[in-house]
């Protein structure tokens, strides 16, 4: 299992935990809420048959106290507990009440006159543990027609046996325990199928930047063939630059970019007529400043090439110098890019170290009495700080190296910021 497959499965897991954690207590509350109203509606059903056996219904008459009476002593004892039947204007005909119900009577909450539409109820739990539930019921001459003006008043407390609590219990904690075993296995079903979509999405990314990469070596290939190079300085160039910016503590966006820059530094040479591009004598004047203008071309050529964009700055202030005598900005100090400053003592490190059709290579102490009396010039001190203490590994790594060689250096560089 690799460190990402780790991930999703910790992440995975927690999310699924806590939704085990919120949706089991909800469930729990449901079921219980659910076999409550069961009880309820059924309780609230034969407390109508049974007024209604005992004509009841009409409570406003001569023998309404009688009727109600006799109903309330009938109902009480079964579904409920303790049984009182009002009138329309809410006074009290009749009530029962069962030794079970004298136990909690007294810790119920009180209420007024009896003066609701519609059936509702309330749990109670005393100090004493009971559980009971106690039912409001409006009474109609038509119990399924709601139109119809209320004639009284039922209302029922039911005091929960033992064996109804414990079976309200158990059913309750079996829908919490299977709502939580189901948030856990929906996890675990999900965990294959996010590790098989992101390695199929790895995989196109891979295929993306991959192409990315092969378009970044054909565009630095083609202009070191136009440049009489073989193209293994731009493979060197950027792999000392990536070297020295790992110390400097670069990563993520900002190396790709630096890497992908060192690269295509010289990438709008491919503008530049041949006539001045392979001159082998010194450039005049005028021939300068059109040599001059592939830092320009190059920016054109980067800008708006999505991922590549990101070579930009070393593109267009490779050229700059710390003093600012440089082109085309004349940019100075840290107002040159880093990516750039790094690129600058990498690169003239290379040109200086590397044989060339116009010169032999420079040995490694020559070249660094150049870079030294360049620095707070040409090069940003701190990167040379950085690079003076690697220097020699670097250059005795890439002396007679091979350009496969150098490519493979380079391709392990870009696959560890790149995360291939």
């Amino acid at each position: 299992m690799n460190t990402f497959q780790k991930r999703t499965a910790i992440r995975i897991a927690a999310v699924s935990i806590l939704l085990a954690s919120l949706a089991s207590p909800i469930a729990w509350y449901v079921a219980r809420e659910s076999a409550e109203e069961s009880i309820v509606a059924l309780a609230v059903e034969e407390s109508g048959r049974l007024l209604h056996q005992f004509d009841a219904i009409d409570l406003s008459g001569p023998q309404a106290t009688q009727h109600a009476t006799l109903a309330a002593n009938a109902i009480s004892g079964g579904m409920f507990d303790i049984v009182e039947i009002y009138d329309a204007q809410g006074r009290k005909l009749a009530e029962s009440v069962t030794p079970e119900g004298h136990a909690v009577e007294s810790s119920l909450p009180h209420h007024g006159t009896p003066n609701y539409t519609t059936a509702f109820y309330n749990g109670h739990k005393p100090a004493s543990g009971v559980w009971a539930l106690r039912v409001f019921v409006p009474l109609r001459d038509s119990a399924t027609d709601m139109r119809r003006p209320i004639t009284g008043y039922f209302e029922g407390v039911r005091v929960m046996p033992t064996w109804q609590q414990d079976q309200i219990f158990n059913n309750s904690l079996s829908a919490a325990l299977m709502v939580g075993l189901a948030s856990l296995l929906c996890g675990g079903a999900l965990y294959p199928v996010v590790v098989h979509l992101s390695a199929d999405n790895e995989r196109k990314a891979q295929e993306v930047l991959d192409s990315h990469i092969s378009m970044m070596e054909a565009l630095g290939r083609a202009i070191a063939k136009r440049d009489s190079d073989t193209g293994a300085h731009n493979y060197r160039v950027a792999w000392i630059a990536a070297s020295i910016a790992e110390q400097m503590g670069l990563a993520g966006s900002d190396m790709q970019a630096l890497i992908a820059g060192s690269f295509l530094h010289d990438v709008g040479k491919i503008g530049i007529p041949d006539a001045i591009l392979l001159k082998p004598g010194k450039l005049d004047d005028d021939e300068m400043r059109v040599m001059r203008t592939h830092v320009a071309q190059g920016e054109e050529i980067v800008n708006g090439m999505g991922w590549l964009e990101g070579a930009n700055a070393v593109v267009a202030a490779h050229h700059e110098k710390w003093n600012g005598s440089g082109y085309p900005r004349q940019l100075s100090g840290e107002d040159i890019p880093l990516a750039a400053r790094i690129f600058a003592v990498a690169d003239v490190f290379d040109a200086l170290c590397s044989k060339r059709p116009y010169k032999e290579p420079m040995g490694f102490d020559a070249a660094m009495v150049i870079l030294e009396k360049d620095t707070a010039s040409h090069f940003d001190p701190s990167v040379m700080a950085v690079f003076r203490p690697m220097a020699r590994a670097t250059f005795d790594r890439l002396a007679g190296i091979s350009e496969n060689a150098t490519r493979q250096l380079l391709e392990d560089r870009v696959r560890h910021h790149f995360e291939m």
